[in-house]
């Protein structure tokens, strides 16, 4: 294991659970986004996402939530994504551990062909945890977004005394369609999973303060730090890959 360290930001060359057993306090993070391999068979520099069995890979799945859970703040959320195939799992052994407060679907739209013979996929879920349902950040005037009915139909609510056209803003529902990072995006680097910094951004200002401390075991191309850099948050983030760990540094400026 190796550490690296500049101002607000931490960058761990580690293995996630041996990491979050023996360096990260518990109740000492106030935000954790998680975004695991989905044993689905993807090269991940060198490992291969394909476990010997699914019951293998949930149970290490369940080995990672139980420290993330550990880690967390009593105030603190949590932010995992999982395959479709996976998600029903997940959910389950996550509803005996946390507050599941909402299911989210990050839709994306695909040029390429997805399948030929069954319905190809077009979203991956995001389960929005937090460890006390009646205490938690949420800075919902942070993320708002335009609500068409008000903003564009200029509809008018007539249910009230005194009718008013509709809010031309609101909070965003449980679907979000944001597109994925691509090969010559501005944003790309060398990574077969990577999330976009809008996924973030919105997950970041949500459920964190400045100066809160987010963590992300599974951090790929560092995309959760830069964003807590930008945003003014600490960041812990943990890869156990060094081809990975070298674009976080440069990412970064470590």
């Amino acid at each position: 294991m190796k550490i690296y360290k500049r101002k607000r930001t931490k960058i761990i060359y580690g293995d996630c659970i041996e990491v979050l057993s023996n360096y990260i306090q518990d109740n000492s993070v106030d935000l954790i986004f998680v975004d695991p391999p989905y044993n689905i068979g993807k090269q991940f520099s060198n490992f291969t996402d394909k476990w010997s069995s699914n019951e293998k890979y949930l149970k290490w799945c369940f080995k990672w939530i139980d420290l993330c859970i550990k880690k967390l703040k009593s105030n603190g959320s949590m932010y995992i994504m999982c395959s479709t195939q996976n998600s029903a799992f997940i959910d389950i052994y996550l509803r005996n551990k946390i507050t599941i407060l909402s299911r989210i679907i990050w839709y994306y739209d695909s040029s390429g062909m997805q399948a030929k013979k069954y319905y190809g996929s077009l979203y991956e879920p995001i389960f929005y945890c937090v460890k006390n349902s009646k205490n938690y950040i949420f800075n919902s005037n942070d993320i708002l977004i335009e609500a068409k009915t008000g903003a564009k139909r200029k509809l008018i609510d007539y249910r009230k005394k005194e009718p008013k056209q509709y809010n031309s803003t609101k909070v965003p529902g449980n679907v979000w369609e944001f597109p994925r990072v691509r090969y010559r995006m501005n944003e790309y680097r060398n990574h077969p999973s990577q999330k976009p910094e809008i996924l973030l951004e919105r997950i970041t200002k949500a459920s964190s303060n400045k100066g809160d401390t987010i963590l992300d075991p599974f951090s790929g191309t560092f995309v959760t730090c830069a964003v807590a850099q930008k945003l003014k948050r600490k960041s812990i983030g943990i890869d156990n890959q060094k081809e990975y760990v070298k674009i976080g540094l440069k990412r970064l400026k470590i």
